[in-house]
């Protein structure tokens, strides 16, 4: 007797599947929860993620610094834009202070990081990656720490407008504080990107300064991605999502509803403090205007134009942003009446400023699942091809 003769029947005349294997013949039909559950649970998305990973990785060999530096940035920002999804996407905390952690995790990065010899500015010579980067992480989760108690008490346009508030508290510590920032005008360094004694911020005989930043922004992008994906698969983020659809119905059934916006508040604030820290140690430079209204605002476009309540939505709305500024300045070859130059109006700079508002309305009325919206509506036409339905 063969071993498919031994397997129990299903009645319907073939054998019942192994356990924790799917039936013969039906695809996307799973008898665990742990295979539902799986962060990679098709063929189709294991393949995607692969063929992804692998063009990351060429990616160096292929295009020009220039463009790599601006990918660069594109996955400091993804990773701000997931911290700001999950408190505002997942746990529904309308949230425009995100400028302010991104500058608490860039300062402190920054005075972990800084020369102690230096008489003006604060530093404690620790350039080790690892350590100004959890260090800006940390500080920023802390403060949200102590906001939380505020901003849960709160909801909707309020609570916009306390997070609103931090920014201009912000502004002003960042242009008071000298020995912190530098002042207005005159800045500071930035953090080290220093790995295990190499400073990668500086050519090295196999790879240019612009390639190895490009590698280990991605590799940390990937790292948080998949964070954030299992912190919405836990309960926690089961939590975020019971807050966010009807308060009042999760605390009826036992969810500690302050607790869980204080929690949503902290993680966005451990992740705008690492993407803080990053962001600069690209630039290599630290100004206290960097941390302005408008910087909140791109980041609210990035998460409404990739998609709310999605991880790969946050990524998509981080890399069209940050190729955004790429795009518009070769406007002026194809519109002489705008401007490259700040000083003379109408000007790229403007016309990026309106794009972003633009953008953040043409998706909220035409596709309010932003371009992770998009993505699924391709899926599943070609899913149901040649159906229509």
């Amino acid at each position: 007797m063969t071993a498919v003769e031994n397997q129990p029947s299903t009645g319907g005349g073939e054998p019942a599947p192994a356990k924790g294997r799917r039936p013969l013949g039906r695809p996307m039909l799973y008898t665990a929860y742990g295979q539902d559950m799986a962060l990679l649970n098709t063929g189709a998305k294991k393949v995607a993620v692969a063929v992804l990973l692998v063009v990351g990785l060429l990616l160096p060999f292929v295009l020009e610094d220039d463009l790599l530096r601006l990918l660069a940035t594109g996955a400091v920002l993804a990773i701000g834009a997931i911290g700001l999804n999950l408190v505002t996407g997942y746990a529904g905390q309308v949230s425009l202070g995100h400028a302010f952690f991104l500058g608490i995790g860039a300062y402190t990065a920054a005075v972990v990081s800084g020369d102690p010899e230096d008489d003006q500015l604060y530093g404690l010579g620790i350039t080790f990656l690892p350590v100004w980067l959890i260090a800006g992480g940390l500080a920023a989760a802390a403060v949200g720490f102590v906001v939380a108690p505020l901003a849960s008490r709160l909801r909707g346009l309020y609570l916009a407008i306390v997070t609103l508030g931090l920014v201009f508290l912000g502004t002003h510590v960042w242009n008071e504080w000298d020995a912190v920032t530098g002042g207005i005008g005159v800045g500071r360094p930035a953090a080290d990107p220093v790995l295990f004694g190499v400073d990668l911020s500086r050519r090295t005989e196999v790879f240019s300064a612009d390639q190895q930043l490009y590698l280990l922004m991605t590799a940390l992008l990937v790292v948080f991605a998949l964070l954030g994906r299992n912190i919405a698969r836990s309960a926690i983020g089961r939590s975020f999502a019971a807050v966010r659809d009807r308060d009042i119905a999760a605390e009826v059934t036992g969810v500690d509803v302050r607790k869980v916006k204080r929690r949503a508040f902290v993680i966005s604030g451990f992740y705008a403090g690492c993407a803080g820290a990053l962001l600069y140690s690209i630039t290599g430079y630290l100004d206290p205007s960097s941390f302005g209204l408008l910087v909140s605002v791109q980041f609210v476009a990035m998460v409404l134009i990739g998609g709310v309540s999605t991880i790969s939505g946050s990524i998509m709305g981080a890399f069209f942003i940050a190729l955004l500024p790429r795009l518009t300045r070769e406007l002026p070859e194809y519109l002489p009446f705008l401007s490259s130059s700040a000083t003379e109006t109408p000007n790229v700079f403007q016309v990026e400023t309106l794009l972003y508002g633009l953008l953040i309305v043409a998706f909220l009325l035409l596709e309010p699942r932003g371009l992770f919206g998009l993505w699924v509506r391709i899926r599943n036409y070609w899913k149901a091809w040649p159906f229509s339905y």
